[in-house]
């Protein structure tokens, strides 16, 4: 008669992968080896898993999966058929998973299994695909691509051509927009953005996932503000300075896109930041629908495309025109987002050779005359008022007059 299997417990993943690179690790996952739905429920486990038997340890709520394998059943990232039974080996389980640095354990006495060559990955700075079932999951793409972003990793010649396959066979045409938003508002929030952008587009991802971003490489910049010329280049530094300003996703996503209309427009007709500004703000909403974006994040990079190029050229401004420029960006209402808004226009200023560290008094500039405004009394000016019609012009003088002591004092100073 066969004796049954002792279970065995071993960290998998991440934490593994984390603590091997000396990085903090945050969560760690286990695999159970050995185990059945009932035993672990015996043990005081709780189920969460919809898909497949997870677990959530009842002390330490950590994360416990029954080692399983998978078999590809039809397109997309969903389409799978899960095994999980107490013979599957650690290494059947190991080998499912998408990248080699994400594919070693950890068991109960400090020992690393490593059947698939994560260490020398790690040592080579290098991100490889496991196996062949790689090409089975399109979001594996974005989870490289997002992996190179944190990392800096390389990508490895051979994985980077079966993400190439994978975009010729259409594999990535199955992606739902949730995860795409998730995987790339991931990204977005690493050190170096660009890498991820880079990678997609390497693989023919960006084209179909992004493509008025990607349309932007090659594009030539007008050279006398960007002597960078090419405006795919100019985005990634846009991206990547308001990354190491540790500014939020919105205000990154906002970066990414605030130049989306130059890939449709040639660039002798914007020498002056103007011209492609309504096309880049359709681009931006049709993104936006695509990617499921949320409505904060969509609204801040509307009104940087729309805003930028009259931000940049505010101190040449006639009161009115700064004025002007505060009511169409609801300025007064939503002050945080037009401060968002500014950190933008800073990235697309500074995102550029030999200007990283340049100043941009336009900010300055414009949030003083900000709180001028804020500080003008709309209601009391409305109450003293006989005639309700008289209103809003008796505000706009008001705050005017503000705007233009502020700009006496700045000439006399």
């Amino acid at each position: 008669m066969q004796q049954p299997v002792t279970p065995a417990y071993y960290i998998v993943g991440g934490a593994v992968r984390d603590a091997l690179l000396s990085l903090p690790v945050k969560d760690r996952d286990y695999v159970v080896v050995g185990a059945t739905v009932e035993s672990m429920l015996e043990q005081g486990y709780k189920a969460v898993g919809k898909d497949f038997p997870v677990f959530l340890h009842p002390q330490t709520h950590e994360e416990y999966a029954l080692a399983r394998t998978e078999r590809k059943s039809a397109p997309g990232y969903k389409g799978f058929v899960v095994h999980a039974a107490p013979d599957v080996t650690l290494e059947e389980d190991l080998a499912r998973r998408d990248l080699t640095i994400n594919a070693m354990a950890q068991d109960a006495s400090g020992q690393i299994i490593d059947p698939y060559g994560g260490q020398q990955d790690i040592a080579t700075r290098t991100l490889r695909h496991v196996g062949a079932a790689f090409a089975e999951d399109p979001v594996r793409i974005l989870r490289l691509a997002r992996f190179a972003a944190r990392f800096g990793f390389e990508v490895a010649e051979e994985t980077m051509q079966l993400c190439r396959d994978m975009v010729s066979n259409g594999e990535v045409d199955h992606l739902v927009p949730e995860r795409v938003w998730q995987e790339l508002a991931k990204g977005l929030m690493e050190d170096m953005p660009s890498r991820m952008f880079l990678v997609l587009r390497a693989c023919g991802a960006l084209a179909k996932l992004m493509p008025a971003l990607d349309a932007l490489f090659g594009v030539p910049q007008a050279a006398k503000w960007h002597p960078e010329i090419d405006t795919g280049d100019h985005v990634m530094r846009v991206v990547d300075y308001a990354a190491q300003q540790g500014w939020p996703l919105a205000t990154r996503f906002a970066a990414l896109c605030h130049d989306l209309g130059k890939g449709l427009t040639p660039p002798q007709i914007w020498p002056d930041h103007q011209g492609h500004e309504e096309k880049g703000i359709a681009l931006v909403e049709a993104l936006c629908i695509n990617l499921r974006a949320p409505n904060d994040v969509r609204d801040l990079a509307l009104l940087t495309c729309r805003e930028h190029g009259n931000v940049h050229k505010a101190l040449g401004m006639l009161d009115a025109a700064v004025l002007d420029l505060f009511n169409r960006c609801d300025a007064l209402r939503k002050p945080q987002r037009f401060r968002q808004m500014l950190d933008a226009c800073i990235a697309d200023a500074r995102g550029r050779p030999g200007f990283e560290q340049a100043e941009y008094p336009q900010a300055d500039f414009l949030l003083a005359r900000l709180a001028a405004l804020q500080a003008v009394d709309a209601g009391a000016i409305a109450l003293c008022c006989e005639e309700p019609a008289q209103i809003p012009e008796k505000i706009r003088m008001a705050r005017l007059a503000a705007l233009a002591k502020l700009s006496d004092a700045s000439t006399t100073a």
